[in-house]
């Protein structure tokens, strides 16, 4: 068999629709802890991968899982902004470049405003994305920056296994541009060398003779990846990558954008299969 190995892409709580029950409370104020970003289907998703992690984890020579990291004031978090009144600017807001410069939003911070200025105008011109202001998530040392409970015990349970640890990478923690992709930021900072393209990840992915590839989400995160692993593999061949497609899931109102990645990365020579396929194949 070849060297097998499983990407994990952002498995976190904020990113999965999960169950009270699988929550926690907050001891300073005992509310209850929700997902600020839970993308529909995402705990199903993980309960699935979790799954085939322990049916077929002899076969997998190595897991490596990214988790996204944000500061609470980042560039695509509320904090940052405010409208030209001084007005809070929520969640799923889109800010373009043309919208800054022309005074409807301004960040909180007077003196950020060209460096702002001048990241959303690169961000524009690379053409993937323009900036959206997302719900506070994944921020660092939080519960919902943490894995999804059984996708990290079966993780730990296949490191005992293999007597070794799974591979894990924190991305995001610039909060001056966004980090939609485990390879690099979109618009990378050459002070930061964590934003920069990693080529220690690629050469460690390419060792794979059969790379799975799941996580959230599959409009942004996991699509973003995959799109830099197209580019940026040495050797390419990707025919060896496979999309779990029952193991990620898109952000509501972003389903489009998943149908346009599979299709773009389907016509590339990535295979799309499920949870139960490949474990029919591995097992």
């Amino acid at each position: 068999m070849p060297n097998t190995q499983l990407l994990i892409i952002d498995a976190q709580n904020d990113f999965c629709d999960l169950p009270p029950a699988w929550c926690a409370t907050d001891p300073v104020s005992s509310a209850p802890l929700a997902p600020t970003l839970p993308v529909p289907g995402a705990h199903a998703d993980m309960l699935r991968l979790a799954g085939l992690i322990d049916a077929v984890g002899a076969r997998l020579d190595d897991i490596t899982l990214t988790l996204d990291s944000h500061h609470h004031i980042d560039i695509a978090h509320p904090g940052f902004w405010q409208q030209a009144d001084g007005g809070q600017v929520l969640p799923f807001t889109a800010i373009t470049a043309a919208q800054l410069r022309a005074g409807e939003f301004r960040p909180r911070e007077a003196a950020a405003l060209p460096r702002a200025q001048a990241y959303l105008d690169a961000l524009e011109a690379a053409g993937r994305y323009t900036l959206m202001v997302w719900p506070v998530h994944a921020e660092i040392g939080s519960w919902g920056h943490g894995l999804h409970a059984a996708l990290r015990a079966a993780c730990n349970r296949w490191e005992v296994q293999q007597r070794r640890p799974s591979r894990k990478l924190l991305k995001g923690s610039n909060p001056w541009t966004e980090h939609y992709s485990a390879l690099q930021a979109e618009v990378p900072d050459e002070a930061d060398a964590d934003t920069l393209l990693n080529k220690p990840l690629l050469e460690a992915l390419n060792r794979a003779g059969l790379l799975l590839i799941a996580g959230e989400a599959s409009s942004h995160c996991v699509k973003a990846t995959v799109e830099h692993l197209a580019e940026h593999l040495p050797g390419k061949q990707l025919e060896r990558l496979v999309l779990l497609t029952d193991a990620m899931s898109p952000v509501a109102g972003f389903e489009a954008q998943q149908e346009a990645f599979f299709a773009a990365m389907r016509a590339r020579g990535l295979r799309l299969a499920s949870c139960a396929e490949l474990q029919g194949e591995l097992a």
